[in-house]
C-alpha cells in the first residue's frame, strides 16, 4: 500500500490551500470569459474553476476570485450587465488565451491590446472571439458568494450555442476534432491524450453513450446460476 502525506484542511492559508485544490482536481477545462462594461469596453480572461451546472435549461457555473483591492473586471461586468460569452479555448488559440490572462488596467480591453478579434452575438451585447471553435453566450442567473466571500460562483444559463460545422453533427460535438485545453496544476496545461471509451452505466438525457446491454447481460449472468 502507498503511504500518503495528511494534510488538515482547517486553518489552510489561501496559498496552500490554492496549490493543493489546483493540483488535485485535474485537468480543468477553462472558460475563455468575455464580458462588456457599461461603456463597452470588451473584456476577455480565462478562468478554470469552471464547469457546467445544470442541463434543464443548460447552465454553466465559473467561480471567480476577488483581488485584494475588489472585483476582477470579468465579475464586475457580469455583475453590471448580466452577461457573458464563454468561449472554448483550443491547442490552437492556446498562447493567445494565455495572454490574456495578464493583469490589465480596467480601461485596458484585452481583445484590442492582444488583437483578438471579435465577433457580434445574437442574444447577448457581449460578442464572442472568432477564433474559438465553441461560444456559449451566457445570461447572469444568480451568484452565490463561497466561504468566507472571496470567491463567486456565477451561474449563467446558456442561452446560444455557436459551433464550427466540422465539430457538430447535429447531435454529438466531436471533443477530438475540437481538440480543447484544460489546465493542470502550476504554470501546465494538457490536451485531451489518450482517449478511453466506455459504454455510460448511468443513462443520461437523451441516452448518449449508454448501453443498456452492459446490465443485460449482467442479469442474465445472474440468474442462470
Amino acid at each position: 500500500m502507498k503511504n500518503f502525506k495528511f494534510v488538515d484542511a482547517s486553518g489552510l492559508d489561501t496559498a496552500l490551500a490554492y496549490k493543493l485544490v489546483v493540483g488535485c482536481v485535474v485537468p480543468r477545462p477553462i472558460a475563455w470569459i468575455t464580458t462588456m462594461n457599461a461603456k463597452g469596453l470588451v473584456n476577455a480572461a480565462p478562468f478554470s474553476s469552471y464547469n457546467y451546472v445544470a442541463t434543464d435549461p443548460p447552465m454553466l457555473g465559473v467561480n471567480i476570485a476577488s483581488k485584494a483591492h475588489g472585483l476582477k473586471d470579468t465579475a464586475r461586468n457580469i455583475l453590471e450587465t448580466g452577461e457573458f460569452v464563454v468561449n472554448v479555448a483550443d491547442v490552437d488559440n492556446m498562447e493567445l488565451m494565455h495572454a490574456s490572462a495578464a493583469e490589465f488596467d480596467a480601461d485596458v480591453s484585452e481583445t484590442s491590446s492582444l488583437g483578438i478579434e471579435l465577433i457580434p452575438s445574437l442574444k447577448v451585447k457581449v460578442p464572442r472571439i472568432a477564433h474559438s471553435p465553441i461560444q456559449m453566450e451566457c445570461r447572469l442567473d444568480q451568484s452565490v458568494k463561497l466561504g468566507v466571500g472571496r470567491n463567486v460562483l456565477y451561474i449563467g444559463e446558456i442561452v446560444a450555442f455557436h459551433i464550427w460545422d466540422e465539430l457538430f453533427d447535429g447531435e454529438r460535438v466531436d471533443s477530438i476534432k475540437l481538440n480543447p485545453v484544460a489546465r493542470l496544476g502550476g504554470p501546465n496545461y494538457s490536451a485531451l491524450g489518450q482517449i478511453f471509451n466506455k459504454p455510460m452505466i448511468q443513462k443520461p438525457p437523451g441516452g448518449e453513450g449508454w448501453v443498456n446491454q452492459v446490465f443485460e447481460s449482467t442479469l442474465s449472468g445472474k440468474d442462470k446460476k
